[in-house]
């Protein structure tokens, strides 16, 4: 199981490298409804149609999470300490659901390492 990024989930949608790594393991992914926004609004700029861009997230067999209060507690508190590596809401909501469930968090954000290790939530790069 892996708490995917927009990032790894765009990568795959639209083929980009990574895309095979994303595949291999997207069968019991976990996606953030935060996560999935920045999807289908990525998706949806691109190709003008909101529609077709959730059509291409349902495509795939990932389990898309609630951000509950829990979640976006600890998303808010992750704030300061990846401050410096940049990470924006999506990133620490998508961090936050990994820590929550203990499992990888799945990136093409090569920033996220330093800030996983230091968390100690573990992270793996796509690319």
């Amino acid at each position: 199981m892996r708490s995917l990024d927009a990032s790894a989930l765009l990568a795959l949608i639209q083929g980009e490298p990574g895309a095979d790594i994303v595949a291999r393991r997207i069968s019991d992914a976990l996606l953030s409804t935060v996560n999935y926004a920045e999807v289908i609004g990525t998706l949806a700029r691109r190709s003008g149609s909101p529609e077709n861009a959730r059509a291409a997230v349902a495509a795939f067999p990932l389990r898309i999470v609630d951000f509950d209060a829990e979640t976006a507690y600890r998303a808010g508190a992750l704030e300061p300490v990846t401050r410096r590596e940049g990470l924006s809401l999506g990133d620490r909501a998508c961090l936050a659901l990994a820590e929550r469930h203990g499992v990888p968090a799945l990136t093409a954000d090569r920033s996220w390492a330093a800030a996983g290790a230091r968390l100690g939530i573990a992270v793996e790069l796509i690319r």
